[in-house]
């Protein structure tokens, strides 16, 4: 009886010392927030003031867990998330009772189901399609759908290969991001578009600029397909990449060329490349360099440039042409970038996808030039759209970023990424387990490919890419939806009605 006593009396004695301290540090953060300048909150309301700041920050946290709606989330909603999550870990997608999507929405996809749809014998199958007819060794390119570009340093090294034996697995292709060639994208044994940044990563001499050497060290792997300038991306139009110091490591400086302990900042654009001229040279030039298939990512912020493009590329012959225009849309995601372009710069991929398209076909160029779309599409209904309206490919970043066990912490910008697939913090990438993540990322890949299928086959199409704008409507403003052939026609010597 007495042991317990002394055991309650040191109890009482701690939580006494604890409350004493507690009414200590509330005493000294009183005078430092009555007497500091900078917070006004804090200086009229000591200690209270600073919840403030506090439920601010979990704010964005907790509104995905308990106040916000399955689809009003953004930059993606917690259905788009959980259709992913559900893919990648191979559990079914049928849902029961009803949809939860407000079909009355403007701008939202309807697909136009066939009146007699093929019988299951007849379903729609992809297709191999040749990228690059004229390069030396040109491209079969065996998926619809593909990894768009992340750096190895914006994103970790467990990241890249669970993405690359993942690729592998899914029979689709792995683009570097202007991060360079680790080997950690080829330890996968999967098809690789090796990207070409401002600051010619991976590619570059001493001096930054274009190493012939370097290409052709590059294109010496069989597993680098392709190779894509990068001119500009959706979320930074006319910003070069940005990887923060504390992100770069002893490795990831060797394999872009680039010293440690400040930023690494991408020029604006290519310095050699002034005009849509320059540019074409630069496109025959990599592609005469390596043998493989070139071409270009950029956003739409005018027709009239793409029009200018295709007029020079039917002056001066196809063989000039870039073998693949990559589409990024202004709702492109990235790791850093200032909030003006992400909210404010470059066209949405909604508009510019049917624009470049119609212009490209206009010009006689669409078995010479690839349409390859981007931004934001990450399900199903948004991948089997871009084939609609006139893309031959789609790649996602961000929905691969899902597939790893990305929870839209938006901390990619920092070095603290809680699922360990933007930070080189080994306390965080333990958590990403190579041989579990890859089976994840092949398994959204196929059901993406899979499901398009399925819509491919509702519509009465033998093949994705043989979806037609006549084959989806646009929920309008009015409430009535109305055929996107009729909204943005396609250019076509035959009729799309």
């Amino acid at each position: 009886m007495g042991f317990a006593m002394n055991a309650i009396e040191v109890m009482a004695f701690v939580f006494v010392g604890v409350l004493g301290l507690a009414a200590l540090g509330a005493i000294v953060l009183f005078f430092v927030d009555r007497f500091q300048t900078e917070d006004a909150i804090r200086r009229n309301y000591p200690v209270i003031g600073r919840f403030r700041k506090l439920f601010t920050e979990l704010g964005e946290f907790f509104r995905q867990y308990f106040f916000a709606m399955d689809r009003e989330e953004l930059p993606f909603n917690r259905a788009q998330r959980e259709w992913v999550g559900r893919a990648a870990e191979g559990e079914g997608n049928t849902v029961a009772f009803g949809s939860t999507r407000n079909m009355q929405v403007p701008g939202t996809p309807i697909f136009v189901n066939a009146p007699f749809p093929p019988l299951d014998d007849q379903a729609a199958k992809t297709e191999p399609l040749k990228i690059g007819p004229t390069a030396r060794i040109p491209y079969m390119a065996p998926s619809f759908f593909n990894i768009s570009g992340m750096s190895y340093g914006a994103i970790s090294k467990p990241a890249v290969q669970s993405l690359s034996r993942g690729a592998k697995e899914a029979g689709i292709w792995l683009n570097t991001g202007e991060g360079g060639l680790s080997p950690f994208h080829l330890e996968g044994g999967c098809d690789i578009v090796f990207q070409i940044g401002t600051a010619k990563y991976g590619v570059r001499d001493h001096d930054g600029n274009l190493s012939d050497d370097k290409l052709h060290e590059v294109a010496a792997h069989d597993a680098v397909r392709m190779f894509e300038i990068k001119m500009a991306q959706g979320a930074k139009p006319g910003k070069g990449g940005i990887l923060p110091a504390e992100k770069i490591t002893d490795e990831i400086a060797a394999i872009r060329g680039i010293k440690q302990g400040h930023d690494s900042q991408s020029p604006n654009r290519h310095p050699e490349v002034r005009n849509i001229e320059d540019l074409l040279n630069m496109v025959s030039h990599v592609r005469q360099v390596t043998g493989k298939p070139v071409g270009i990512k950029t956003v739409v912020g005018s027709e009239q440039v793409f029009r200018d493009l295709f007029d020079a590329i039917v002056a001066r012959g196809d063989d000039c042409a870039p073998d693949f225009i990559t589409l990024d849309g202004g709702e492109g995601g990235t790791g850093a970038a200032p909030m003006p372009l992400i909210d404010l710069v470059g066209m949405s991929v909604r508009e510019a996808l049917p624009i470049i398209a119609n212009l490209r076909d206009e010009h006689g160029l669409k078995e010479r030039v690839r349409l390859i779309s981007s931004g934001k599409l990450i399900n199903p209904s948004d991948v089997a759209w871009a084939l609609a309206a006139g893309a031959d490919f789609v790649t996602s970043a961000r929905g691969f970023m899902f597939s790893l066990g990305c929870i839209q912490a938006l901390k990619c910008n920092k070095n603290t990424c809680p699922t360990g697939i933007t930070t080189h913090d080994p306390r965080f990438q333990k958590g990403l387990v190579v041989s579990h993540k890859y089976a994840r990322v092949a398994r959204y890949a196929k059901e993406i490919i899979h499901e398009v299928e399925m819509i491919a086959h509702s519509v009465g199409v033998t093949e994705p890419r043989q979806m037609r704008r006549r084959h989806v409507r646009i929920m309008q403003s009015n409430g009535r939806s109305v055929p996107m052939n009729e909204i943005l026609p396609s250019y076509s010597l035959v009729s799309e009605s």
